[in-house]
C-alpha cells in the first residue's frame, strides 16, 4: 500500500492547494473565512508531508506530520468554535477548554515519542489516545454546531457538517482500531488522505451557501451535474470490474466469456445512462434541489433563454426555438406553439415533438378569457387533482388529442395574448413550485416580444411584397396605356388610309409589336421580375425603332444620327426601348401636328452618351419642373397617370446615368438622358454585371 499512499497523499495534497488558492482569491477578510483558509493551508502541508514520508519512510518526517497533524486539529477546531460562538452562550466555556486539553494533549504525546521519554509501546498508546479524544471531541463539535443553528438556516452548514462527519468518522474508525491492537492499520492509513480529500468538496459547497463566511465563492451548476455524473460513472465502472474479477476467477471455463459477456452490458447500460435525456433529467433535478439553495442558476438560464430566441442554431424556427427554450426550462422534450392569426382564431404555429394538429380555438372562447384575464400557467396534473384551484377555467376539447399535455404557458406581449404553450410531460418527475412559475411567466413574456417583433416581421414583408407588386403593375400599366394609345391613333388613321400600302405595312408592324409587348408585360406581372436581361444594347438601333414605329403619328419624329461609331450600353434591352420610348411619345402627344419633335444622339462628356429629345409642344411650368415631375402620380396630361418619368429617371439612375429636363410654357421641353458608355472588348456574352465608365 505503499504507492497507494504516496498518490492518496499526494492528491490530497493538491486538492487542499487548488482549494486554498481558490479560498485566498474569493476571501473578503472575515473571520470566519480566514479560519477556513488557515485550516485549509496547514492541511496542505501535513498532506504535502505525509507526502514524502509515504515515499521514503524517514523518521523525522514521520515526526513533523505528527506535528502538523496536531495543528490542523487544532485548527479545524478554531473553525468549529468560531462557528459555534453565536450559538453558545458566553459563560459557557467547555468547548474552548475541551479543545485546548485535547490539543495540548496531541502535542504532548508527540513530544514525548518524539524525544522517547515514554517506552515505544507506552508512547505510541498515548499518541492513538491522543488522536481518538480529537476525532470523538470534533464529532461532538460538529453535532453542537448542528443543533444549534436555526432549522432555516441549516441548509447552508449542511454539507460541511456531513464532510467533517464523515472525516472524524474515519478517524475514530482508524484510531479507535489502532488503540485495541496497539498498532496504526497500514492499509486503513494508507486510505486516510484520499478520505480528507473527499470531504473538502463539501466544505467549498457550504463556503458557497453562507455568505457569512465573505467568501465570494460560486459552485457551477454545471460543473457539479458533470463531476457527479462522471463520479457515478467511475463508482458503477468500480463496480462492474468488482463483478468482472469475481466472474473471472469463480466462473470455470466460463469465466472469461463471462467477465466479456458482463463487460459488453455494462458499457451499453453506461452508455444509454449517458445519452439518455430522462436520466440526466433526473440526476439535474436531484442536484439542484439538494445542492443548492435555488432551483436555477438564472444567469445561465437566462442567457440560454436569449440565446435560444435570439438565434436560431439552423435547425429550428423562431417558433420551434421558443418551444424548446421554455420546455428545457422544465425538462420538458417539446410541445406546441400556437398563435393568434388574422381571423383572430389561435391555432398551431409550429411544434416540437408533438403531434401535428388541424384544429384552432375561436378568439372569444372561455379558454382564451381565462388565460387573458387571470394570465396563470396552467398545470393539468394539478388541474385533474385539484380542479377548485382553476376556478372558470374551461379545457378546450382538443386538448385529448394531447395526451401527454402538462402545461399551459400563456403568451402574452403588450397586454395583449398572442397565443399559447402546450408542454409535454417532462422526462423525469419536476415539481411545479413558486420558483418555477415566476421564471415561466417572465420567460413567457420575454418570448410573447420575440414572437410579437417575428409576426410584425411577417406582415411587414407581405406588405413590401404587395408594394412592390404594386408598384410594378402601376408601371405595367403605364406601359399598356401607351400600347393602348399606339393602336387608338392607328385606328383613327385607318379611316384615311386604309388603301395605303405602306400604312398597312406599318400596322401590321404596329399590331404585331404591341401584341409581343403585352405578352412581355402580362409575364413579368406573373413572374414579379423584369424578363429580359441586361445585355450589350446598340443605341442607334433602338433610337431606330423608337421612331419607325411612330412614324404613322403627327408631328413626324425627326432622327438625328452621328455617323459610325460604337454607341452601345448596357441596359435591358425591352425596358431602356421603353423609358426612351416613353420620353419620346411625351414629346409627340404635347406637340402639335404642325410642330417638331427632334430625337438626336452625339458624344457627351466622360466618354458618354447623350440623347437628345427636344419638341416645341406646350413646355412645363418652372414649379412643376422643379417640384413635382419627378415624383410618382404628378402630370400634366388630363389622361396620364404620372409614372413614365417617374420610371424613366429611376431606371436611368440604375444604370449609372442621368436624366435631365429643360422646359418653358409655350416653347417646348428639351429632355437629355445621359449614358455610360460601353467600354471596348468588354464580353457581350455576360448578361450579369456588365462593366462601365463613370
Amino acid at each position: 500500500m505503499a504507492d497507494f499512499a504516496v498518490w492518496g497523499y499526494g492528491l490530497t495534497a493538491l486538492v487542499y492547494f487548488v482549494f486554498g488558492v481558490y479560498l485566498y482569491a474569493a476571501w473578503r477578510g472575515a473571520p470566519k473565512g480566514g479560519f477556513l483558509l488557515v485550516a485549509v493551508v496547514v492541511s496542505f502541508v501535513w498532506a504535502l508531508v505525509s507526502t514524502a514520508f509515504a515515499s521514503n519512510q524517514a523518521v523525522w518526517l514521520f515526526q513533523l506530520a505528527l506535528v502538523l497533524d496536531v495543528f490542523r486539529s487544532a485548527c479545524w477546531f478554531a473553525f468549529l468554535l468560531i462557528l459555534l460562538k453565536p450559538l453558545i452562550p458566553t459563560s459557557v466555556r467547555w468547548p474552548v477548554g475541551g479543545a485546548s486539553l485535547i490539543v495540548g494533549a496531541q502535542f504532548l504525546s508527540v513530544l514525548l515519542s518524539g524525544f522517547e521519554l515514554l517506552p515505544p509501546d507506552a508512547g505510541l498508546r498515548f499518541t492513538i489516545s491522543a488522536a481518538l479524544a480529537a476525532a470523538v471531541f470534533g464529532l461532538v463539535l460538529v453535532e453542537q454546531l448542528y443543533r444549534g443553528m436555526p432549522r432555516e438556516s441549516r441548509w447552508g452548514l449542511k454539507p460541511l457538517c456531513l464532510g467533517l462527519s464523515a472525516s472524524y468518522m474515519f478517524e475514530l474508525y482508524l484510531f479507535a482500531e489502532g488503540f485495541l491492537f496497539g498498532r496504526l492499520d497500514p492499509d486503513v492509513w494508507a486510505v486516510r488522505g484520499v478520505a480528507h480529500a473527499l470531504v473538502v468538496p463539501l466544505i467549498a459547497l457550504s463556503g458557497a451557501r453562507t455568505s457569512s463566511w465573505s467568501l465570494r465563492m460560486a459552485m457551477s451548476r454545471e460543473a457539479v451535474f458533470h463531476s457527479t455524473a462522471l463520479a457515478v460513472a467511475g463508482l458503477y465502472l468500480l463496480a462492474v470490474a468488482g463483478a468482472g474479477y469475481y466472474v473471472r476467477y469463480f466462473g470455470g471455463d466460463w469465466g472469461r466469456a463471462l467477465q466479456a459477456a458482463l463487460l459488453f452490458a455494462a458499457l451499453l447500460l453506461l452508455a444509454i445512462f449517458f445519452f439518455s435525456g430522462a436520466q440526466r433529467a433526473r440526476m439535474r433535478v436531484l442536484i439542484n434541489k439538494h445542492l443548492f439553495p435555488y432551483r436555477y442558476d438564472y444567469r445561465n438560464e437566462w442567457l440560454r433563454f436569449t440565446q435560444a430566441l435570439s438565434s436560431a442554431d439552423g435547425k429550428l424556427d423562431l417558433g420551434e426555438s421558443v418551444i424548446k427554450a421554455l420546455s428545457d426550462l422544465v425538462e420538458s422534450p417539446g410541445g406546441s406553439l400556437w398563435l393568434r392569426g388574422a381571423d383572430g382564431r389561435i391555432s398551431v404555429h409550429s411544434r416540437l415533438n408533438q403531434p401535428q394538429v388541424d384544429v384552432s380555438e375561436p378568439p372569444e372562447s372561455p379558454f382564451l378569457r381565462f388565460l387573458d384575464e387571470r394570465e396563470w400557467v396552467i398545470n393539468l396534473e394539478e388541474y385533474r387533482s385539484s380542479p377548485a384551484v382553476y376556478k372558470g377555467l374551461v379545457l378546450p376539447e382538443w386538448l385529448a388529442l394531447f395526451p401527454d399535455a402538462w402545461l399551459l404557458i400563456p403568451l402574452k406581449s403588450g397586454g395583449n395574448l398572442a397565443g399559447f404553450l402546450v408542454l409535454s410531460a417532462p422526462r423525469a418527475r419536476f415539481d411545479v413550485d413558486w420558483e418555477v412559475l415566476d421564471l415561466l411567466k417572465t420567460a413567457q413574456r420575454q418570448a410573447a416580444s420575440y414572437l410579437a417583433r417575428m409576426q410584425s416581421a411577417e406582415a411587414l414583408l407581405e406588405a413590401r411584397k404587395f408594394e412592390s407588386f404594386n408598384r410594378m403593375s402601376a408601371f405595367v400599366v403605364h406601359d399598356l396605356k401607351n400600347l393602348v394609345a399606339q393602336l387608338s391613333l392607328m385606328l383613327k388613321n385607318a379611316e384615311r388610309h386604309r388603301h395605303n400600302p405602306e400604312f398597312q405595312d406599318d400596322m401590321l408592324e404596329t399590331v404585331a409589336h404591341v401584341e409581343a409587348r403585352m405578352r412581355g408585360l402580362m409575364a413579368q406581372l406573373q413572374e414579379k421580375r423584369s424578363i429580359d436581361p441586361t445585355r450589350t444594347v446598340n443605341v442607334t438601333s433602338t433610337l431606330e425603332a423608337i421612331c419607325r414605329r411612330r412614324r404613322a403619328q403627327l408631328p413626324h419624329v425627326e432622327l438625328l444620327l452621328p455617323p459610325g461609331g460604337d454607341w452601345s450600353v448596357g441596359a435591358h434591352p425591352e425596358r431602356l426601348e421603353r423609358v426612351i420610348g416613353h420620353i419620346v411619345q411625351n414629346a409627340l402627344e404635347a406637340t402639335p401636328e404642325d410642330g417638331k419633335v427632334i430625337v438626336r444622339l452625339d458624344e457627351g462628356d466622360d466618354d458618354r452618351i447623350r440623347i437628345v429629345v427636344q419638341d416645341s409642344g406646350r413646355g412645363m411650368s418652372e414649379a412643376f419642373l422643379r417640384d413635382r415631375l419627378a415624383r410618382p402620380f404628378e402630370t400634366t396630361k388630363t389622361s396620364g397617370m404620372g409614372i413614365g418619368v417617374y420610371e424613366t429617371r429611376q431606371y436611368i439612375r440604375e444604370l449609372g446615368g442621368d436624366v435631365h429636363f429643360e422646359s418653358e410654357e409655350g416653347v417646348g421641353t428639351c429632355v437629355t438622358i445621359v449614358l455610360p458608355r460601353m467600354i471596348r472588348g468588354s464580353s457581350t456574352e455576360d448578361q450579369g454585371v456588365v462593366s462601365q465608365h463613370g
